[in-house]
């Protein structure tokens, strides 16, 4: 049984692909055992709670320097004995010593087809706007493995979605959400916790 720790900043959208996954058995062999959240307002702690999951807030602003939080996150995430931590909008840099620990076992969703309109500043709806901006006419989301770079990890899976002409940012984002992100995060998930991920030279092995 792989356990999941899930870190959200918001709302927890994907949070609930990945609860709804589980109980429709579109993921097996997994349990989330714990959602953390860095924002105590978040919705993502409310939704847990109402799964009867352990929802836990670890904010910076509860620390005096960020090497304690750092310190204060690892650890929590350390108790819970999980073999998988997934990010799903975890606006908070994850530490290079949970890095360390969990080589190739944090993956999270970015909702662009990296490497486009990723790394350092491309987060939520600027993600969308830069698209707009550019003209694409195909987004989508991507599924990665975090390693210390910022969007640089070896790509799990990747989903296109068609970009229209009368998209605003918002109407974008949620398209990508739901044709790829709730689609793809659930899927990557069931494939790790039934062996079928492996990274070999810095990428992605996928077997049936």
């Amino acid at each position: 049984m792989l356990r999941i720790a899930v870190m959200v900043s918001g709302g927890g959208t994907n949070l609930q692909a990945i609860i709804d996954g589980i109980s429709d058995k579109n993921i097996t062999n997994t349990e989330i055992a714990v959602v953390i959240s860095n924002n105590a307002n978040a919705f993502a702690l409310k939704r847990a709670e109402n799964a009867g999951i352990d929802a836990v807030c670890i904010s910076p602003k509860d620390y005096p320097d960020r090497s304690l939080f750092n310190e204060a996150l690892l650890n929590k995430v350390q108790e819970y004995n999980v073999d998988l931590i997934v990010l799903a909008g975890f606006l908070v840099v994850i530490p290079e010593a949970m890095i360390d620990v969990y080589e190739n076992r944090i993956i999270n969703i970015h909702p662009s087809l990296i490497p486009s309109f990723c790394g350092t500043g491309y987060y939520g709806l600027k993600v969308h706007e830069a698209a707009l901006r550019r003209g694409v006419k195909l987004s989508g989301a991507t599924v990665h493995f975090v390693d210390k770079g910022t969007d640089t990890g070896p790509i799990i899976l990747q989903k296109a979605v068609e970009v229209l002409e009368d998209d605003t940012p918002e109407i974008l984002q949620q398209r990508i959400m739901e044709q790829a992100e709730w689609q793809i995060m659930p899927r990557a998930i069931d494939m790790i916790a039934n062996g079928k991920v492996s990274v070999e030279n810095g990428k992605v092995i996928i077997t049936d």
